[in-house]
């Protein structure tokens, strides 16, 4: 009778689901961008698996819809999410906090025009003319209103989305000066369609900076702060993988559609892998002092503020 019992028990261990998996809702800006992959292509490798993770992820056509979800609670993580439109959330007591740096430094931003425009730089604009960025509080916006604030450009600022509803705008005629980020767009530039007239880090006060970051919202990270800290290791462990394996861009070309070769050209010219760090803030101050100029901030953050809105998981040792 004992061995019977014994082996019931042992038959029931063998029959008992595996653990369950946690699952991360993530709303994802431009999320075919390449530096926003991570999250998808990682998970399609299997990456997030290992650290017994789900991914449920979402595009959005940028930071000002991004934020929405994580705001409300909706979603847990927010993507491509440029870093004034964060502080400035914060500041107005949203529920959002950074758990890593995405993209350092704006060289992976180009703006431009129709290959027929009389629009050679940013200095021949006018009031007449508009020049586009993503959503409100997207890096986009906080390198156009640079644009104006800092370089003179002229052109009104118009809220045109995502890259490829922006290129319509432009083609059309609605919009003058289009937005992107590579590799969208390099088919169109090299068959002459348009014409780049200007880059984010044109700006010079931007160009070493974190411009945009992770966010979390902040209940879901206070409540299940461990399944954060493992999409963080999976989140690192999907980038190392995406410049060191010949399969991630396999991966994305197929996902996008894109020929590979361009892909590899556009990544090694706007997407070095130290853009993508994700272990510190890159100059915190110089991102803080620029909020409160463009007017993302009425006043810097405190070092209380900025604790509680920055809660980066250290890198497993």
């Amino acid at each position: 009778m004992r061995r019977i019992v014994i082996l019931a028990g042992a038959l029931a261990l063998l029959t008992l689901p595996a653990a369950a998996e946690d699952k991360l809702k993530l709303a994802i800006g431009q999320i075919n961008n390449w530096e926003n992959q991570a999250p998808t292509l990682g998970q399609d490798a299997g990456i997030f698996k290992k650290h017994d993770l789900v991914l449920e992820s979402f595009g959005t056509a940028g930071a000002g819809e991004t934020m929405q979800p994580i705001i409300s609670g909706s979603a847990d993580i927010g993507a491509g999410v440029g870093v004034a439109g964060v502080m400035r959330a914060y500041s107005k007591g949203a529920p959002v906090r950074i758990i890593a740096p995405a993209f350092t430094g704006t060289g992976d931003l180009y703006w431009y025009v129709k290959a027929d425009s009389p629009i050679k730089s940013l200095k021949d604009t006018t009031e007449k003319n508009t020049i586009a960025y993503s959503t409100n509080g997207s890096s986009s916006n906080n390198i156009v209103v640079a644009f104006v604030q800092e370089l003179g450009a002229k052109a009104k600022p118009a809220a045109t989305g995502g890259p490829a509803a922006t290129l319509t705008s432009v083609m059309s005629g609605q919009i003058d000066i289009g937005w992107a980020a590579p590799p969208f767009g390099m088919k169109e530039i090299k068959e002459g369609k348009i014409r780049i007239i200007a880059h984010g880090s044109d700006v010079p006060s931007l160009r070493g900076q974190t411009v945009r970051v992770l966010i979390a919202n902040a209940t879901a990270l206070s409540a299940r702060k461990d399944a954060f800290v493992r999409f963080m290791a999976g989140y690192r462990e999907a980038v190392d993988w995406m410049y060191s394996s010949p399969d991630a861009i396999k991966m994305y070309a197929k996902k996008i559609d894109a020929d590979e070769a361009l892909i590899k050209d556009s990544i090694a010219q706007f997407h070095p892998k130290s853009a993508m760090q994700t272990d510190a803030m890159a100059d915190l101050d110089g991102a803080i002092s620029d909020a409160v100029k463009l007017k993302f901030l009425d006043a810097p953050l405190t070092k209380e503020q900025i604790a509680d809105l920055i809660q980066i998981p250290p890198r497993a040792k």
